[in-house]
């Protein structure tokens, strides 16, 4: 049964990279973010995006049963591309017939669509104004 859960920027941690960094707790308790920085710059290498030129966000979800980590990135001008990892007994996870990113971290998505359009594709790029635009979904 669907329950709002508590959506948070990552505080206290920056993305050198400058991704935007997002957090989601089932639990409603913050959401510590070391548990899911070494694997995202793992997924970053692996991606082979040059991310100092490029549009991206991550979600840090500590969901009801596991940690999923989800990497999103603007390409193809309008495409996001998406990575999701699932902490499952002490190993990131990556197996797309099992795991995906959920409605709580759409309504991330969402909210990053309308960012993305408005400063990155809406005729005129400011991929520093995209960066500092980070929005979080409104209490329910």
């Amino acid at each position: 049964m669907y329950t709002k859960r508590s959506t948070s920027r990552v505080s206290g941690v920056k993305d050198a990279a400058g991704l935007k960094l997002y957090s989601i707790s089932a639990s409603g308790a913050p959401v510590d973010a070391t548990v899911f920085n070494s694997h995202l710059q793992k997924m970053m290498k692996a991606a082979q995006v040059d991310w100092s030129r490029t549009a991206g966000f991550a979600i840090f979800h500590q969901a009801a049963n596991f940690p999923y980590l989800v990497l999103c990135w603007w390409g193809n001008d309008n495409e996001l591309f998406v990575r999701v990892a699932v902490l499952e007994n002490g190993t990131w996870v990556t197996d797309t017939d099992r795991f995906s990113f959920c409605l709580w971290d759409m309504e991330i998505m969402w909210l990053e669509r309308r960012s993305y359009i408005e400063r990155m594709y809406s005729g005129q790029q400011d991929l520093d104004a995209y960066r500092s635009d980070l929005v979080v979904p409104e209490s329910e």
